[in-house]
């Protein structure tokens, strides 16, 4: 008979995430604060926050909640689903060059 290791009849420790796919994550909270880089006044949810201005974007953890996991997101295609198959590449051109173009007759000649 095989033994069985101790951590495995241990049960889980609490905020592991094994408590936490039971309940729906709530509807995140629109956030607003001031970008730290340029000051513009922007908007974010639950505390993550990316500005359009100069493309500063703060941490993933400083953020309110947790983040959803994969399994959690209600848009995520059935577990066994295929990817989409991709379409063939369209066909390479050749290029085509412009024909030159003739420069009008200088004025004083």
């Amino acid at each position: 008979m095989a033994s069985r290791s101790s951590a495995a009849a241990q049960p889980p420790a609490p905020g592991d995430g094994a408590d936490d796919t039971t309940a729906p994550l709530p509807a995140p909270e629109l956030t607003e604060a001031e970008c730290r880089r340029c000051g513009t006044y922007i908007a974010g949810l639950d505390g993550r926050y990316a500005c359009g201005v100069c493309g500063w974007v703060n941490d993933h953890s400083e953020g309110h909640r947790r983040l959803p996991r994969a399994d959690e997101d209600p848009d995520r295609p059935p577990k066994g689903r295929r990817p989409p198959r991709l379409l063939p590449a369209p066909e390479p051109t050749p290029e085509q060059t412009p024909e030159p173009v003739a420069e009008p007759p200088a004025a004083g000649a």
